[in-house]
Parts: structure tokens; sequence; C-alpha cells
């Protein structure tokens, strides 16, 4: 982690960073696109905690959001992502990817629908130019609108009630990835519910001069019902159990790969489901997928695996047998879970080795008593979605 005396001069605030610092009992920042934001508050396992049995807040805000509005506005998102938006109605969302011509991904992410021809693009990464290059020929205007929205990712078994009684009406009959406009208190909130934590969860959008209000409110309903802070480490590993990948950790965008080896496929990422192959309209990327899927072309696909014992196995290799003489692949994410009692990672593993049960072997360095040992212990296959609960869908 850098040292936040080293951001100072360099890193912006959020319109949230003044309750943020409040709250917080130590130099927990890091840097995440130009800005200060939470690593964590005081402890990483409370925070993880309190996701898990009441509810956290998480400061979204500089998370890169991307307007796309014009007369071709359907058609170029459509044209642009993997998933078939012809199916996705106004004042809903989709998880989906955007790739390259050679159906490599670029980056994925959250596409929200607020009208027919009104779009919205979170990213992790800046994307204005390949944006732009890919509107080539379409009627459509597309601007960076990241500082007119200020963002809160409320999440946990607790955030619906927080919000019900903070008077958000409606947000009961809300279903997953919908998106929802209201006023409370005279003041214009954006809600879609979703998050990066596997759990029921919402993301609050508000303007930036109310931000402050919504953290407060937020804190001040919440009270009752075990809501806390939560920074970046115990996000980590709500998302390594939800099964959500990360960029610059499971996979390297094709733009910023080093090598042409490290770009990978949507496919290969292990979110195939999110490619709409059948869809009728082109979208980039579309015929190298096609041909991957039907000739069985993917390298590796990223799964979940579970590992026997204790010890987390971040940057591992598997291997087919335990002599380790044929090498299967690598571990990206790693945790040991506190809520499933499981040692879970995703790892890049062959087509063949994916049927959840599969044994393999992994290879685990670890530090003990001053020296590093080497452990050679099973692992299985299994849904890379390890914490997946009914409530995070359920309808009220």
């Amino acid at each position: 982690m850098t040292h936040v005396q080293h951001l100072k001069p360099f890193l912006k605030k959020t319109p949230f960073h003044e309750p943020m610092s409040a709250m917080m009992h130590g130099a927990g920042w890091i840097r995440w696109q130009g800005f200060y934001s939470p690593a964590f508050y005081d402890s990483t396992q409370s925070e993880y905690m309190a996701c898990r049995n009441g509810a956290t807040v998480y400061d979204v805000s500089p998370l890169i959001k991307y307007a796309i509005k014009g007369r071709d506005a359907a058609k170029f998102a459509n044209y642009l992502v993997t998933r078939d938006l012809t199916k996705i109605k106004p004042m809903n969302a989709a998880y989906t990817a955007w790739c390259d011509d050679d159906g490599r991904m670029i980056e994925e992410g959250t596409i929200f629908r607020l009208g027919e021809n009104d779009f919205l693009l979170n990213a992790a990464l800046h994307q204005l130019h390949w944006l732009n290059e890919s509107a080539y020929g379409f009627q459509v205007e597309i601007e960076e609108v990241s500082d007119t929205l200020a963002g809160l990712s409320l999440q946990g078994p607790n955030a619906r009630t927080i919000l019900e009684v903070l008077g958000v009406p409606g947000i009961g009959r809300l279903p997953h990835f919908g998106i929802m406009e209201t006023t409370v208190d005279g003041h214009w909130l954006r809600i879609d519910r979703a998050g990066f934590t596997g759990d029921l969860g919402y993301e609050i959008w508000v303007k930036p001069q109310d931000a402050l209000w919504l953290w407060e409110n937020l804190f001040r309903t919440g009270d009752p019902f075990k809501i806390a802070p939560m920074g970046g480490h115990a996000l980590e590993m709500t998302r390594i159990e939800a099964g959500f990948i990360l960029v610059d950790v499971d996979y390297i965008g094709s733009h910023h790969a080093i090598r042409p080896t490290q770009r990978i496929s949507p496919i290969e990422a292990g979110i195939g489901w999110a490619v709409a192959l059948k869809k009728d309209a082109y979208f980039v990327g579309k015929r190298a997928l096609q041909k991957e899927k039907a000739d069985g072309s993917s390298r590796f696909i990223l799964s979940g695996i579970e590992i026997e014992g204790r010890k987390p196995a971040p940057g591992a290799f598997l291997y087919a047998d335990e002599k380790g003489t044929k090498e299967l692949g690598l571990t990206t994410s790693a945790m040991w879970s506190p809520l499933l009692k499981k040692n879970i990672a995703f790892a890049q593993i062959p087509p063949a080795y994916t049927k959840p049960g599969t044994e393999m072997w992994i290879e685990i360095w670890y530090p003990k008593e001053k020296k590093i040992e080497r452990s050679m212990v099973k692992c299985w296959t299994r849904n890379r979605m390890f914490f997946d609960p009914p409530r995070k869908k359920e309808i009220v």
C-alpha cells in the first residue's frame, strides 16, 4: 500500500472524503483512478463481517462513467458490448464485456439503459478514446460524466431495510439489476440494485452537492441495522466469494497487455454466459468469438476451485497429479473464506478440467518459522460463484 503522505500532492478527493476521513482510524488510503479511496477504516475483518451480517457503505464515486446518447445510441451500444441489449429494457442494467476485433477483452463492467437511446457505461479504466473510435459512422454522443455523479454502494442483508426506513418508495419491488429514480427529502436519487459483493445490495447515486446529506442520513438510518463503512480490502474478500473478476488481477485488458498471450477472451475469463453469439446484430469481436467457440480453441477457463487446508493460494500453480509432472494452470485471486469456512480461489485451467468436482493438485508456498515451506495439496473445480444467497435477487 502506498503511504498516504506520498498521495497528498497528487490525488483528488471524492465528495464523501470528509465523512470517510472522520471515520478512519489510521492512514488507510489507497489510490483509485486518481482519487483517495479507503483500503480500510479500522479492521478489515470487522468490515467484512458487517457486510455479511448487517450492511456496509463503500464509495464508488471514482468509477469512470460514460454517457452514450443520440439517435443511434441503442445500435452503437449493442455493437460495442457482448450482451444483447435489445433484451434490456429501459431502467435496467446488464453486466457485459467489450472486446477488440480479435475477441480479446478490453474490459467488463455494467451498462445502464436509462432510456431507449440513453445509456451509461461504468468502467474501471479510461475508455473514451476507444469508445469514440468505435462510434465512427454512428449518430451518437459520448461524454465522460464521472464528476457529475457521486455514488455509494450499500451492501448486506439489511441494505433494503435501511433504504425503506430512509423513505425510498418501492425499493422492495426493485428487481436485480433494476434502476429507479426518486426523491427523498427533496434530494434526487438514482438507485440500481447491483454491487460487487454478491449480496443484497444497491448503488445509490446523487448529485455531488448532496453527497454529505446521503452519507449522514444512511448512517443515521442504518445505525440500528449494524451499518458500517467498508474499505477495499474487505470488498476484495466479498468479491472473491461472489465470483466477480477484477481487471489487472484476474485478467489484463487487451489495450494494456504487454504480450499478445496476456490478452484473453470473455470465454476464457469465465464470463462466456455474457457473450450473446446468437444476437442478430454484429458486435466488436463477434466473429473471433464465434470461431473460438466453434473450434474449442479457448486456452483455459477462469474457474472456481476449492483447496484442501487453510493456506490461501494466490499465484499458485495447479497440476494434474501429486508429483507435478503436468502443469495445468495458475490461480489469480485466492482467500480463506471466514463465512464459508473454505479455502477458495480463481484459477485458469484447461476446459477439460472445468467440470465441477474435477480433482487436481496445487503447489502452495507459505512462510513458517522464518522459512518458506512447500505444500502440495488437492483441489477441486467448483462454481466460481461460491456465495450466492437468495436474498440477492428476491423481491419482497
